[in-house]
């Protein structure tokens, strides 16, 4: 009897250890999985939007992924011009939309119903930039510092790319929002007579801009944070930022100080911003959960620049970008699964 005692013993905790490394095996390299019970979105469709830039496709599969362990299934994620995703949103086209530039995109937010259809919730990304540079060679043999300096025929002369004797400013994509404050710059900088605005799909022209600077051409653009330019052409090292002289925009962005458009002592020009997920009321009354994930969820700018550094370097499909979410995801699982927990809790 006693030995039979000591084997039942033996067998009782030899499973015991083995239930417990296992479970601490999963713990280490996969997310948590909930339970039925704990599974708020189990049978709901989500249909996510994003902008046609490769940022905003990474960061909108991390909430996808993280939508799916709640148990929502989601849809293909689409690409869409930014007005219409924010109508999409406002339409419950859309349940949420994720790369609203809190300050940039405030006036398609307001055009398409505001508070009263939409909510603009966490900090998907935090201090995004945006503001004119130009390659830092051409900056220090010529002592160009601000835009405003660009007045002078002469210097913008130097960014002429097509011989009409103005400055080549390579601009973003219509629709974007930017390409309004860029506008709105050439009047109150009175730059109308020496810059033209280059516009078109950004990703192209800012191709063609690269192959200028690696021929030893000087260069001018808009840039934004976070996007694999920076990665390429890294400022202060590649490239420089030009300040503005004071701070002019739109009225449609709403009052926006000089101390917001600082960064570093620079004035760039633009408000230093804020990616937020816009989400359709309805929706979020519905799900709480979700609407908790949405307000927790935060992806370092480091971390994008590295995922769109893969993009740059030819891994840019929707499959490639997807899986980008994943290993990121992998690699930053007790942060995930920290905002999963705290959605599941508000179900509860």
């Amino acid at each position: 009897m006693k030995l039979k005692n000591k084997q039942l013993l033996s067998g009782i905790i030899g499973t015991f250890l083995l239930t417990i490394t296992i479970a601490c095996g999963q713990n280490s390299s996969t997310t948590i999985t909930p339970t039925d019970s704990q599974m708020p979105g189990k049978g709901i469709e989500v249909k996510a939007g994003t902008s046609i830039s490769t940022y905003g496709l990474f960061t909108t599969e991390i909430v996808n992924i993280g939508l799916e362990k709640l148990g929502y299934k989601t849809e293909p994620i689409k690409q869409l011009n930014i007005p219409i995703a924010h109508l999409s949103v406002a339409n419950r086209q859309l349940d949420f939309y994720g790369a609203h530039w809190e300050k940039l995109q405030n006036q398609f937010f307001i055009q398409s119903g505001g508070e009263a259809k939409m909510q603009r919730l966490g900090f998907i990304v935090m201090e995004a930039l945006q503001g004119y540079q130009i390659d830092r060679k051409t900056a220090e043999k010529y002592n160009i510092t601000n835009i405003d300096q660009l007045k002078d025929p002469k210097i913008a002369k130097l960014f002429d790319s097509d011989d009409d004797g103005k400055a080549n400013l390579t601009g973003c994509n219509p629709g974007w929002g930017c390409e309004l404050v860029i506008e709105h710059h050439l009047d109150s900088y009175q730059l109308r007579n020496t810059v033209e605005h280059d516009q078109g799909n950004y990703d192209l022209l800012i191709t063609n801009m690269i192959t200028r600077y690696q021929q030893g051409k000087p260069v001018l653009y808009y840039a934004y944070t976070p996007y694999w330019l920076s990665v390429i052409l890294k400022p202060g090292e590649n490239t420089n930022w030009l300040e503005v002289p004071f701070t002019s925009l739109p009225e449609k962005h709403g009052k926006i100080s000089e101390r917001e458009t600082l960064i570093d002592g620079k004035n760039l020009g633009f408000a230093i911003d804020n990616v937020k997920i816009l989400a359709n009321n309805e929706f979020l009354e519905d799900n709480p959960a979700a609407k908790r994930l949405f307000e927790v969820i935060s992806i370092p700018i480091e971390d994008i620049n590295i995922q769109q550094k893969l993009v740059y370097d030819g891994e840019n499909t929707p499959a490639d970008i997807r899986r980008h979410a994943e290993e990121w995801v992998e690699k930053n699982q007790e942060k995930f699964d920290g905002w999963l927990k705290q959605a599941i809790a508000m179900d509860n």
